[in-house]
Order: structure tokens, then C-alpha cells, then sequence
């Protein structure tokens, strides 16, 4: 498994759960993708409200309006990996909204209280 730490980059995707692509939800074909591409790790977020470029608000406390609700996919990487990601995004979106920013990694493995991992996987003093 390969691990993360110091200044990286963080993609965020936005998207509405029903956007779909090839017949699968969008969010789930792009974890799939984020995994094969071998990217440090990647999370799915659904929001209970939001609303977008049509300015139409989804909301859980109504029905009809709980319709494609807002998901956004969060991933950190090294630039590297984020400039092949998002090569590769080019060729699947198919709507949605992508953000790119610096972000400081603190990464925190299991052992002692405290013992945030180090360059090598060392705890840091």
C-alpha cells in the first residue's frame, strides 16, 4: 500500500448521484477508476441538500426533491497522480464540477497516542 504525507494535491469532483456513464452511476464508475489507476485513496460523500449550475436545491426532507442528491469524491494524491487523474476525468465526465488545491497531509498510522507517521513511515519527533 502506498502512503501519503507532506504537500499533495486534493480533487474534488461534483456531481448529481443520478449522473450516469456506460449505464453505471458516475460516481461509482470514477472510484472504480481512481482505484485501477492506483491512487492513494478516494471517498464518496452524499450531501442531504445542494444545488448547482440550475440552481434547483436537493433536499432529503423532500421527496421530489431528493431526486440526484449532491455527491462529491474526494481524493489526495501526489501532482503526479493528479495530473494523470485528471487527464483521465477529460475523458469521463460527462458534467459535474472538478476543484484542484494544494493541501498538507498529516497522516496518522495506529501505535502510540501521538505518533504521526514520519517521511518513512517513522514516527515523527
Amino acid at each position: 500500500m502506498r502512503g501519503i504525507d507532506g504537500e499533495q494535491m486534493l480533487v474534488r469532483v461534483f456531481l448529481g448521484e443520478a449522473k450516469m456513464a456506460d449505464g453505471r452511476p458516475l460516481h461509482r464508475q470514477l472510484l472504480d477508476l481512481f482505484r485501477q489507476e492506483g491512487l492513494a485513496g478516494a471517498t464518496v460523500l452524499k450531501g442531504c441538500a445542494g444545488f448547482g449550475h440550475a440552481r434547483v436545491v436537493r433536499t432529503t426532507t423532500v421527496e421530489y426533491l431528493a431526486q440526484d442528491l449532491p455527491v462529491v469524491i474526494e481524493v489526495v494524491d501526489s501532482p503526479g497522480h493528479v495530473e494523470t487523474l485528471l487527464a483521465r476525468l477529460d475523458q469521463v465526465m460527462t458534467g459535474g464540477l472538478v476543484t484542484v488545491e494544494r493541501a498538507r497531509v498529516l497522516r496518522y498510522d495506529p501505535g502510540p497516542p501521538g505518533g504521526r507517521a514520519g517521511p518513512e513511515g517513522r514516527p515523527s519527533s
